[in-house]
């Protein structure tokens, strides 16, 4: 069975950015872990409530078919945090299926992954992701290679389909 690490931030993710490929990837049959900073409850921007299963610290990426980042003001969290950075580096290097969607691309960016790829982010991002060398293309979603990012929330349905998609 293919494993899934969807990361969320403690706070702020957007629930339907996770809600939504969470629910197509387990019904795809793929097996869904849900990482964060801390296993306690975390709190998405609509009221969501989600238990992390694991730590984003104990992540192995070798162990991992795909990695995704959620999206929401929450994720700021990650943008400038080296493990993320590792983690999303590592995926590319051991050529498995690396996302992010809405503002989540930004760590993508900044983690040096995007360079020379078409990506998308929610737009105030786009900015951020151009000067980190990236090909900005506003569309809903964008797959280079193996990597897939999505504009936020109304592309999560998309964006989970097109997982699906890289995935199989």
């Amino acid at each position: 069975m293919k494993k899934v690490a969807l990361v969320i931030a403690e706070r702020e993710f957007r629930d339907e950015e996770y809600q939504v490929p969470h629910r197509i990837l387990k019904e795809a049959g793929f097996s869904v872990l849900t990482a964060s900073t801390s296993t306690s409850t975390a709190v998405g921007k609509l009221g969501l409530k989600v238990r992390p299963d694991t730590l984003i610290s104990d992540l192995k990426p070798d162990e991992l078919d795909a990695l995704v980042f959620i999206g929401g003001g929450g994720s700021e969290q990650y943008f400038d945090d080296p493990l993320a950075h590792r983690l999303a580096s590592a995926m590319v290097e051991l050529d498995r299926v690396l996302g992010a969607i809405c503002i989540a691309p930004v760590i993508l960016a900044k983690a040096k992954v995007l360079e020379g790829k078409k990506a998308t982010v929610f737009p105030d991002g786009a900015s951020i992701l151009k000067q980190y060398g990236a090909d900005y293309t506003e569309s809903d979603v964008e797959i280079d290679g193996k990597i897939i990012t999505g504009n936020g929330p109304d592309a999560a349905d998309a964006f989970g389909r097109s997982l699906i998609r890289l995935l199989s």
